[in-house]
């Protein structure tokens, strides 16, 4: 099968990359770096915040699974946030999936069973300081996800999110940056500990792939318990 994982080449899109080559499908990773990226990976390289019209011209005809993995973590006081912050924030996360969902949607539809998957965070539902841009910019993914999961359902395609807590990888390194740090951020889930990117890649897979051809318009926790625990 065909699959598109837009931020492939570092983080969990990176570790999602990795596993859906080792079941031998075929991946097209589109990133700014080529990274780490395995060799069998089809590499694009694209900046989302520009045309990605360019997609059109390096993708099969049919793509059965897209991941769209890009990020920002801009933890600030809400009174030192810029709207340029705000607007930054949304063409990451937001704007730069509808143009990729937009411009991918015809390959998905010739698919006949297809799944979009994108990401949110726990602060989208939990309330945490510090995180008003961000938490405002995946509270719009969570709005996306359940719209076109109706809108799409009768072509057979499937939108699911999965949405974070604190997760190892190269975009959270200076919340981890030290031991201290480290231990603070473990301490606050209840599991005692942060995410990793291989975990986050095996929920990503499942969502994308056929064992879940019953589950659309979901966002799903995958936060350690943050989300909806408190430990004492």
């Amino acid at each position: 099968m065909n699959y598109l994982v837009i931020g492939g080449s570092t983080g969990i899109g990176l570790a999602l990359v990795e596993k859906l080559i080792a079941d031998g499908h075929d991946v097209i990773a589109v990133s700014r770096h080529r990274g780490e990226l395995p060799l069998e990976a089809k590499f694009i390289e694209l900046d989302i915040l520009g045309d990605v019209a360019v997609l059109k011209d390096h993708l099969p005809e049919t793509i059965h699974g897209l991941a769209y993995c890009p990020g920002t973590i801009n933890l600030k006081p809400f009174s030192r946030l810029t709207a340029d912050d705000f607007r930054k924030d949304y063409e990451v996360n937001v704007i730069g999936a509808v143009k990729v969902i937009q411009q991918v949607l015809p390959q998905l539809k010739a698919s006949k069973q297809a799944s979009i998957l994108m990401f949110s965070t726990v602060a989208a539902k939990a309330g945490m300081g510090f995180h008003a841009s961000i938490a405002a910019a995946k509270s719009a993914i969570e709005g996306l996800t359940v719209s076109l999961a109706a809108e799409f359902a009768a072509s057979n395609i499937r939108v699911n999110t999965l949405a974070p807590s604190l997760t190892d990888t190269p975009l959270a390194a200076s919340l981890l940056a030290t031991p201290e740090r480290r231990e603070a951020s473990e301490k606050r889930h209840p599991l005692g500990r942060v995410g990793t990117a291989e975990e986050l890649a095996e929920a990503a897979y499942f969502l994308l792939s056929e064992k879940s051809s019953w589950i659309t318009g979901q966002v799903i926790g995958i936060d350690g318990g943050m989300s909806t625990l408190k430990s004492f």
